[in-house]
């Protein structure tokens, strides 16, 4: 079962990739969509959508969807980490993708310019908490012999 994360700045192409991928597809902006298919973004109900969006997607992991895709910004590493809980708990395959705008696609939503650079801004790459590396740790003996053994065996294809 699988989890797919996509992030990026609005128009980057997050909703289509979703489609492509197949599954279940939420995001945060499906909230602010009535029954005639219109969209009314009210900002003081955001919280209330991802809420609704992480429901939406805690309910389809317990039924069983074996493909889940949800698009939103998360520009933050903190705005991910409810789905990586639920994707632990209940046994997904989580893949976080970044998509980009390559393609001169619109921000259908309306967001203004300067909120895009603000996002733009504070925009996180490294999601993964990274394992702080000490001098000693890649200077003594031991340990220049397990990385020389680790490379020679990837190598050689084991």
């Amino acid at each position: 079962m699988k989890l797919y994360l996509l992030r990026g700045l609005p128009g980057s192409g997050k909703s289509t990739l979703a489609k492509e991928l197949g599954g279940r597809h939420y995001e945060a902006d499906m909230f602010f969509v009535d029954k005639d298919s219109n969209y009314n973004f009210d900002a003081t109900k955001l919280s209330e959508a991802h809420a609704w969006c992480r429901h939406s997607v805690m309910a389809e992991m317990k039924a069983g969807e074996p493909i889940i895709v949800v698009s939103n910004t998360f520009t933050q590493a903190w705005e991910m980490s409810a789905y990586f809980d639920l994707a632990e708990e209940l046994g997904y395959q989580v893949f976080s993708l970044i998509v980009e705008n390559r393609h001169g696609g619109k921000n259908l939503h309306g967001v203004p310019d300067d909120k895009l650079e603000q996002m733009k801004n504070r925009f996180e790459l490294q999601l993964l908490p990274v394992k702080e590396i000490k001098m000693e740790d890649v200077f003594n003996d031991e340990k220049k012999e397990d990385l020389k053994k680790f490379i020679n065996e990837h190598k050689n294809g084991k």
